[in-house]
């Protein structure tokens, strides 16, 4: 199944929640644009992608690296695609911010470091693998987007 129907303004919102580190509330937003869309499609799933991207970051900035790697993880393979769900979002560059934080990941749980907040001093955790900038879910340029149907008179 291909594009369905969800709502945009709550897809914006959700995005600007996520774009100001607001990642619980972010995930809250994204969950009721997600929870409606029909079972099965494509946007579905890909709106179940940027909700876990959310959540991820939630849990990173808790301190919880083991599940946010994992959730990190769910995430990009539901956000597999998505150009198709959502073509007026620059995925790509995402992707490439989310590549490093997969890695920052790996390294700080693989260090065993869990401790709740630390992440949020910014830098680095052992002094070997600092934190990425967070990542930014970015429109790209409006102009590509579909302009309304002009219906000519004849």
């Amino acid at each position: 199944m291909k594009n369905t129907i969800y709502d945009r303004n709550g897809l914006t919102h959700g995005i600007d929640l996520f774009n100001r580190a607001h990642f619980y509330d972010a995930h809250e937003v994204l969950e009721d644009v997600w929870r409606p869309s029909p079972r099965g499609s494509d946007t579905r799933r890909h709106l179940q992608g940027l909700v876990q991207l959310a959540v991820a970051l939630h849990h990173e900035s808790r301190g919880n690296f083991v599940g946010a790697r994992s959730v990190l993880d769910r995430g990009l393979r539901n956000l597999a695609g998505a150009e198709d769900s959502f073509p007026e979002l620059d995925l790509e560059r995402l992707r490439t911010e989310l590549g490093d934080w997969q890695r920052h990941l790996a390294s700080t749980s693989l260090a065993g470091t869990s401790v709740a907040g630390a992440s949020l001093a910014g830098g680095s955790l052992t002094g070997k693998h600092p934190r990425p900038a967070l990542p930014r879910i970015t429109v790209r340029n409006r102009a590509r987007r579909q302009s309304p149907v002009k219906i000519s008179k004849k």
